[in-house]
């Protein structure tokens, strides 16, 4: 409150971070709670500062894990680290974004400067972290660098004298180490805002790419329409508190109506157009929804790809390798198994199945098709 009072007064912005390590090439819903509240705050006229973690991704955040996560090679971080800001400047607003890599600072750090850090945080303190005090409970392993990650995001607030730093509840120990090296460094502490974290579409573990329960912001409007509607009744209101813009008192006159009686899929409906208008446009959550229901019947879509393919006569597992329907032929042969394929509307059940030459629409699953000619 005093470093507001002091910006309203002096006309001077506050200085307001938000770290992503580009662990992934995906900026995902969860991720978006952040960015909404950082948009709030930029359009009160503060200094937004988007922070890719080019360099603490070489270390792998430590957070939540209960074993040592591999780091990540300079080149997957590079490839991630160009489509991040991409993504979010469909939530910030471009003109007004600070952007940085904390590799500008770690690295001229060196080794000498790496020991000068360290020295400014206890082994004490670090083990206070739960995720660490538990692993070494429990006699799992713990790497060293590990204790690099909290330092160098601390640090990170130290190089950007950062007035306010933003991230989920799961960062908490980290913001908290950026406060005490700013001292540490003579600056005045930054204050900490943590944001719930999103579960994902699975309703149990927080929204994450290695876990795949996300939707990406940058998926087509019928995926993200689609994958929205797939979640529980339950987990939609913590949806709607975290992602909705609708106003607490809408949200709660809404669930006082599915309590009521009103079908929890009208609500559903509407949280998943708002976020797919939100991503792409209005027009296109209608046409999500129109397609939607057009699948449901068991509809094709008007559009699907066109795949031609040699072999005839083709195994099925393999006929939906060849065709970007599946990863592998034994997840083919799974998806059979489980009753997930279809060609031409009838359902395949049999993992011997060969195709002889001619053309066939193939589902897999509720989302994907294929018109595959086969020769």
């Amino acid at each position: 409150m005093k470093k507001l009072q002091r910006a309203e007064a002096t006309g001077q912005p506050l200085r307001i971070k938000l770290g992503l390590d580009p662990t992934a090439p995906d900026i995902h819903f969860g991720h978006t709670v952040v960015l909404n509240k950082m948009r709030q705050l930029q359009d009160l006229g503060h200094t937004v500062i988007f922070l890719i973690g080019d360099f603490t991704s070489l270390i792998g955040d430590p957070s939540g894990r209960n074993t040592t996560r591999p780091p990540l090679t300079a080149e997957q971080i590079r490839a991630n680290a160009e489509t991040y800001f991409a993504q979010a400047k469909l939530v910030l607003d471009e003109s007004k974004t600070e952007i940085r890599y904390n590799s500008e600072w770690s690295d001229p750090l060196g080794a000498r400067g790496m020991i000068q850090l360290a020295a400014k945080y206890t082994v004490a303190r670090m083990m206070e972290r739960d995720d660490f005090n538990k692993r070494f409970k429990a006699g799992q392993s713990i790497s060293v660098h590990e204790f690099l990650y909290p330092l160098m995001q601390g640090y990170d607030s130290v190089a950007l004298k950062s007035d306010l730093e933003l991230g989920g509840t799961d960062q908490k120990f980290n913001l908290l180490v950026g406060r005490h090296l700013q001292q540490e460094y003579g600056q005045e502490p930054q204050c900490i805002l943590t944001m719930p974290l999103l579960e994902g579409l699975d309703g149990v573990e927080k929204m994450s790419k290695s876990k795949n329960n996300y939707i990406g912001i940058g998926e087509d409007a019928n995926t993200m329409f689609a994958k929205t509607l797939s979640i529980s009744d339950e987990l939609m209101w913590k949806w709607y508190t975290l992602l909705s813009f609708r106003s607490l008192e809408e949200i709660a006159a809404l669930k006082a109506e599915v309590a009521g009686g009103r079908n929890p899929k009208d609500a559903k409906v509407l949280l998943a157009k708002e976020l797919t208008a939100r991503f792409h446009s209005a027009q296109a959550a209608e046409a999500a929804e129109q397609d939607f229901i057009h699948r449901s019947k068991g509809g094709v879509p008007d559009e699907i790809p066109e795949v031609t393919l040699s072999g005839a006569p083709l195994g099925i597992a393999q006929l939906l390798k060849q065709a970007n329907l599946a990863p592998s032929t034994s997840e083919g042969n799974r998806l059979i198994d489980g009753g997930g394929v279809r060609i031409d509307s009838a359902v395949v059940s049999d993992k011997g199945l060969k195709l002889g030459a001619g053309s066939y629409v193939v589902q897999v699953g509720k989302r994907k098709f294929a018109r595959v000619h086969l020769a």
